[in-house]
Order: structure tokens, then sequence, then C-alpha cells
């Protein structure tokens, strides 16, 4: 053992990359870096490995996830774990003992009957349990009020600890150089270009640093202007004296019902939840000195908890209590993780915020972020935990402590759709947003903007508070936003779309830009709206935009507000050095008002005396207009499929406008209509959503978008537009895969996406995005389905398919 007087070891002045944190994630990344054959990597730990979180993880391996390829992520962490003793020689602990969870309720039952119906797509071997079946697979539990439940025999648990040393010891084989009790105290930046790690013993010269820092994560971020929004929360457990004839292979059982698990522990019992009202801690910061320390356990706070595991498993009142435990562990805003690339600062990495699933979660996140840092892109599809889906603010220290209260508790809560989050809430205001909040909305918060996602019809007669009141059934918007979809569809719809993110791309060679990392033809006349893609080498979708011409050498576009900070990271990056080119987000310049229907048109001749008919002012156009008094842009294009403009205005003339159109409005007995209603429209044409039916692995081609794309434009000085090879590649081997629409026959059915596509009884894909199309008075969805490139898509659509429901085949 090294003496106290002795001198720290020092890291060497120079790495190809800086791993900051030496928790299962920092660990875990430096791994898999040496498998991939990179030299010159340091791990830095600010005390000793693994003494921040994962020291007391409980150490549950569980392989479903909510999507195919987070769940990917999670088997491969569980079968790395499996051989790592072989190749390390330090025991993880890690068994398949398998998982029970129990439902307490109808709803969770039919979340659990999702549960695997997916699991079968993504080959995760599940079994769904009856009451009996429940109480044969976990003997010790009280039968009252069980209705079923999942068992997955190759879940399982290991021990955090040997799992972190066995991947460190991995990465030291290869050559990784790991310093314990060196914190690191800057970094040394010209402009967005890391240069350096500045640390207690000196500067590492570096280009590249990975924040695998854990609770500390937000804090390290901070010197180098990168906002990580994670927050610290009590996470607490007791174990229990040893067990009389306790099976060493006793599942993990699961109750999130009465939010607790429960494993086998040495021949004792450890009993964790995941409390409703957390306990956010350290929201001034993480103290430096932290060092496997533990909090005060709260008995007030967990006592309820704890009385409900002992009525569950009544073994819990005859055995002592050996100890309790509360220690801290990050979480997001969102509940999922956070890794890749910052968007403040070019090679700055994140893999953090874990949300109590660090240890399942590490193995497979460890691979891809060291993927992403050998290649310069991800692997593939990251967007459930991309850190550039945050927005700036969400690191803010009170939205974070408010936020995690309720966020830990989510983690066991039924996940139904369209479930909103009810703290941290009303920060991102349209103008509007009073104006609506008096006429009934039911808002929804998006990327923090408060949007209206229905209107409570009968609000000024009963005064009813619009709300939401959840199930897996028709809830109880549904007859409020078939209006308004039908609304759209046959008179007039009025939408607030002010939360769009609007980008301004200006100077001389702004055009040139855009033609490169664009898939369609910007170079218009002015006036002109281009709908296209932002495509990666690989032919896949990095945004989904439309660029306005507004001028010879300025353009404004307009994406998602959740992809916001992506696709202005991804144009800003991309804009060469030298280049007379700027972009600036303008979100907050103008609001948005959307006019759409078959008599949109005549509701705007009410306001303006200019000809908006077809012929002079066709689709894909914008121009001046002057509507009342307010001067503004009429921008003619549409998301739901019908004739309409989008309105756009200066934000201090957005009340004026809205009251002047509301009030001709009415003439026509026209709805104000929310996101549900826009979204079921869309759905309906077809639209394709980023994120959801587009993503980074999806081939523009293959997503039905060949149409916006213009491989014969000319090649500016830049070459050829990103993703032109792929595309030309593509169409010469033909599509391997294609996004269909689906229709179910039974109308009394819903669909809200991800359900597993079958044919012939096989699932064989899943629904993208779905809705209940109010036209056709049926649920539908898109998803992708396989197809041969040799045989024509009539030969899959002739097929047997159907959409498993919850078990059903539809």
């Amino acid at each position: 053992m090294q003496a106290e007087t002795d001198p720290l070891p020092r890291p060497p002045s120079e790495a190809s990359i800086v791993i900051i944190g030496g928790g299962i994630a920092g660990c875990s990344l430096a791994y898999h870096l040496s498998l991939l054959g990179w030299k010159d990597v340091i791990l830095l730990e600010r005390r000793k490995l693994t003494c921040g979180t994962t020291w007391h993880a409980a150490g549950l391996i569980a392989q479903l996830r909510s999507t195919l390829n987070m769940t990917k992520l999670a088997k491969y962490s569980a079968n790395l774990y499996s051989r790592l003793e072989e190749e390390t020689g330090i025991n993880p602990g890690f068994k398949r003992n398998g998982s029970v969870a129990i439902a307490l309720t109808n709803d969770r039952m039919h979340e659990f009957r999702r549960n695997i119906a997916s699991a079968e797509l993504f080959n995760i071997e599940v079994a769904e349990l009856n009451k009996s079946d429940c109480l044969d697979k976990y003997p010790f539990l009280e039968e009252a009020g069980i209705i079923g439940g999942i068992w997955t025999p190759l879940d399982g648990q290991a021990d955090p600890v040997n799992i972190t040393l066995g991947l460190a010891h991995g990465a030291r084989q290869r050559g990784v150089k790991i310093f314990e009790n060196v914190q690191v105290t800057g970094f040394r930046l010209k402009g967005r270009s890391i240069l350096g790690v500045q640390t207690n013993l000196g500067l590492i010269r570096s280009t590249k640093i990975a924040n695998c820092a854990g609770m500390w994560a937000r804090q390290i971020g901070k010197l180098a202007g990168v906002r990580v929004p994670v927050q610290a929360a009590e996470h607490s457990y007791f174990v229990t004296e040893p067990v009389e004839s306790l099976p060493k292979h006793l599942p993990v059982l699961r109750v999130p019902d009465e939010f607790t698990y429960i494993k086998e522990d040495a021949g004792k019992l450890l009993v964790g939840s995941f409390e409703p009202l957390a306990k956010p801690y350290g929201e001034s910061g993480i103290p430096e000195d932290f060092c496997f320390d533990e909090l005060p356990f709260d008995m007030d706070h967990m006592s309820p908890i704890i009385d409900l595991a002992i009525n569950r498993v009544p073994i819990l009142s005859s055995v002592g209590i050996q100890s309790f435990f509360n220690g801290p562990e990050a979480f997001t805003p969102d509940n999922r993780y956070l890794l890749g690339e910052a968007v403040e600062a070019n090679n700055f990495f994140i893999a953090a915020g874990f949300n109590s699933v660090g240890i399942q979660s590490a193995g497979g996140a460890g691979k891809v972020l060291s993927e992403w840092i050998d290649s310069g892109e991800p692997p593939c599809d990251l967007w459930d935990v991309d850190i550039r889906r945050i927005q700036r603010f969400q690191s803010n220290k009170q939205y974070l402590y408010d936020r995690t209260k309720e966020s830990l508790g989510l983690l066991y809560a039924d996940h139904y759709p369209f479930r909103q989050y009810s703290t941290a809430r009303g920060l991102r205001h349209s103008p509007l947003h009073d104006r609506f909040l008096n006429l009934g909305a039911c808002f929804g918060e998006h990327a923090g903007w408060e949007r209206p996602n229905w209107f409570c019809r009968e609000y000024s007669k009963t005064k009813i508070v619009p709300q939401y009141d959840y199930g897996w059934g028709k809830q109880n918007w549904f007859e409020s936003s078939a209006k308004e979809h039908l609304a759209v569809r046959n008179n007039i719809g009025i939408f607030d779309l002010t939360s769009l993110a609007k980008f301004k791309v200006e100077g001389r060679d702004s055009t040139e830009v855009l033609n490169y990392l664009c898939g369609n033809e910007v170079d218009v006349d002015p006036g002109k709206i281009i709908y296209t893609q932002l495509l990666n080498h690989y032919g896949g979708i990095e945004g989904d935009i439309t660029v306005t011409r507004l001028s010879e050498n300025q353009f404004l576009i307009v994406t998602s507000p959740e992809s916001a900070r992506k696709d202005f990271a991804w144009i800003e990056r991309h804009i060469p050095e030298g280049f007379n080119c700027v972009i600036t987000d303008v979100t907050s310049s103008e609001a948005v008002i959307s006019i759409m229907g078959p008599n949109s048109g005549k509701l705007l001749s009410r306001l303006s005396k200019e000809d908006w008919s077809a012929d002079t002012f066709p689709f894909g156009t914008f121009r001046e207009a002057e509507l009342g008094m307010a001067v503004c842009r009429a921008h003619r294009i549409s998301y739901v499929g019908e004739s309409g403009w989008e309105i756009y205005v200066s934000t201090e003339m957005a009340v004026y406008l809205f009251d002047l159109i509301f009030e001709i409005a009415q003439e026509f007995g026209s709805f104000l209509a929310g996101m549900h209603a826009l979204d079921s429209c869309r759905i309906e044409n077809g639209f394709r959503h980023i994120g959801h039916d587009i993503t980074y692995e999806d081939h523009v081609l293959e997503a039905g978008l060949g149409f916006a794309v213009k491989c014969d434009k000319v090649a500016g000085r830049l070459g050829d537009f990103i993703g032109r090879a792929s595309v030309e590649k593509k169409k010469e081997t033909g599509l391997s895969r294609m996004l269909l629409q689906f229709k179910l026959i039974d109308e009394r059915v819903q669909l809200f996406g991800k359900e597993p596509i079958t044919l012939s009884g096989k699932p064989i894909s899943f629904l993208t995005s779905a809705s209940f199309s109010h036209s056709t008075g049926s649920a539908i969805g898109m998803g992708y389905v396989p197809i041969d490139p040799s045989e024509n898509i009539d030969s899959v659509l002739e097929g047997d398919m159907s959409i498993n429901v919850a078990g059903e085949e539809r």
C-alpha cells in the first residue's frame, strides 16, 4: 500500500483522450476504447474507483428496454459481464437468476403485455404469468391484489464494484493508464476546441475529453462551458439479516405499483425503492471530498414504502434488518441517460446520468460511445439518450431540483401514453399562452414549451379544468381532439406553432453551404420554401427541415423544438472555416399562427385584400402580408395535409393578430386545435416525424423521401452534398426496407406507437408512430417493413399482416 507521504503518481502530459470518472461508465468506455486499439488513453478518478455511485448500486441487470437499440445495449451489457471473469480473472458476481415483475392493476398488466409483445420482436425471452405462476416463481409473495406478471429468465444481478474493477483491469491490460486521486480543475480551450485538461497535478494535453463523472458531470461540464443536466437524488434500501433457506438463485422481484424491488444478497434480502416523491441531493454541487459516503437514512420518508414491502413479502416481518442504506445517484430531466458529443464544444463527450440503471446500461453505453469517438459518428440511432436532445435551460439548478423530485418516481410509475410531467413547468411560453389558457387549452410540455395539446370544449359553460385522465384506451380528450381534427379536414383549425425552432443562415456563401448540407436543391428564387433533409454519409437522416429563401443571401430554417440544438450544431459545425456564412437562432423573435383547412383562404381573405388562391399563392412559397395592422410573412405550407398557411409574426404583434384571426374565425365555426390533432392529421397523411419515423439510421430513400433529394444538383466548392454517394448506391442496390402506413380494421382498438408489426404471425418490425384517424374511424400508424430488393413490394403487401396490441393480433 502506498504510504501517505509518498508523492502521487503523475499522469503523462499528453493523451489521445482523457476520461474523467472512475465509475462503471468511465471504466467501460476505457475498456472499449482499448478494444478498438486506442493508445495513450488516460482515465482520471478524483478519489477511488467506484467511490461515487457505482459502489452502492443494487446491480440489477435487466434486458428489456423501451426501444430496440436501448434493448440491444442492455443485452450487450449482460453478455459482456457474463464473460468478463474469463478475460480478466475478476469475478463480477453475475448470475442470471431471472426476474419477476408483478402487476396489481389492469393498466399495469396491459403495459406488461405490451412489453411482452416487444420482447418477442427484440428477441428477449419472456413469459406472461398469472397469479399462480407469480407465486410459483417467487414463493414469498403475499397474493392479495396480484393480477399477473412477467417472467424474464435471462435477467440477473451482479456485483457493481467487481464489474468495474474487471473493466478497469481489462483496459489496463491493453495499455490504458488509470490514475486515482487526480482532480480535474479546468480545461484549456481555443474557441470550441479542447486543447487539454487541467488537474491538481498539472496539464494533460489532449484534444478529446470524455466526461463520465456521474454526480459530478454537471460540475465538470461547467468548467468547459458544457451543459450536462444531472441532479443527484437519494436512493434508499435496506438489507435484512440472513434468511434461512433462502434460494441463492431467487429471482429479482419488482413490484412497480408499490414502488419496490427485492433481490437476494448473500443469503439476505435487499429491498429498495423508487418512491413517487424523491429527495434531491447536492443541488449546489456534490462535495469534493465525497468518497464512499452514505447519507442519513430518512425513516419518515421511507417507512410507507417499507410497510408496503413487508405486506407484499411477509417474510420480511420475521427477520431482522441488518442495515439501512441511503446513497445518491444521478438523474436526468427525462429519465434517459446522456450520451454523445456535447453541443458546446468539439470532441467533448459525455456518458452520465444513468438514472439508477447504470450497471445494466454501462456496458453497451461504453461500447457505442467508444465507436462514436473512434469514427466521429454514432454507430446507430441513439436519439433516446443523445445529449443533443437536451435544451440549454435544463441544466438550471432550480429546474433540475424540481424535476428530479418527480422523475425518480416515474421509473416505476405507469408509462401511459401522452403522460405529462407535473414539475418544472411553465418555463417557455408562447406570447399566445394566456389566450389559449382562457380558451380551455390543456397544455403539454415539449422541449420546455407549454403547448396546447387539446381544448376542453365545454370549458366556458361548465368550468371544467382541462387535464389528462390517463389510460390505455380512448383518453378523456379523445372526443375533443376528434372535433379539432375534423375541423382541420372540413373547415378551419388554428394551431399555435410558435415553438418551432427557427434559424437564420446568412452570408454570401450561405447558398453553397446549405446546398452541401441539404439533400434537396436550395438554390431557388427568393420566396420559395424547400422541404429537405440533413443527411449523413450513410444516407441516414440527421435533420428534417424546411428552408425558406428570404433573400439572395438569407435563409430561414425551421425544425422541430426537440431537434433544435442538434440541428443547429450540425449546421454550425459543417460551415467551413473561411466561408462567409453564419447561423443564428431566432426562435423567440417570431410567433407562428397556423391556419389550416379548406376554408383557411376564405378566412385570410377577410383580413387582407390580397389574393390567397393557389394560382397566385402556390404551395411552397411565402410572401409578406398585411393582416389588419400587423405586418407578417405568410408561408403556404402544411404539416396536416390540408390547404393552409403558417403566419410568422413578430412576438410583440402576435396577440393582436391572434385576436383578429380568432374573431373572424368564429364566423366560420372554426376550431382551435392542439398538438394531438396535429399529430393525428400528419400521420393520416403519412408525414414523417423526426426521432420517430425518421432517424440517423433510416435511409432517406427507404423512408420514402426520395422526392426531397436532388442528386443532379450542381456541386459547389465543397463537393457533392453529404450523403449523395449513399443515395446513388441505394438506387442501384434497391431498398431493403420501406416505411408503410397501416390501418386497423377494429375501430375500438387504440395504437400509440412501438406496437410490433407481424407477418404471418411472426414479428418483423414495429410502428414508429401511431394515432387515431378520425377521418377513417380507425387507428393508424407507420412502420418500416423489410423487403427483398429483388422482389416487388406487392409480395409484402399481399401478406397476412397484423399489429400486436398487448398480445393480441389485430
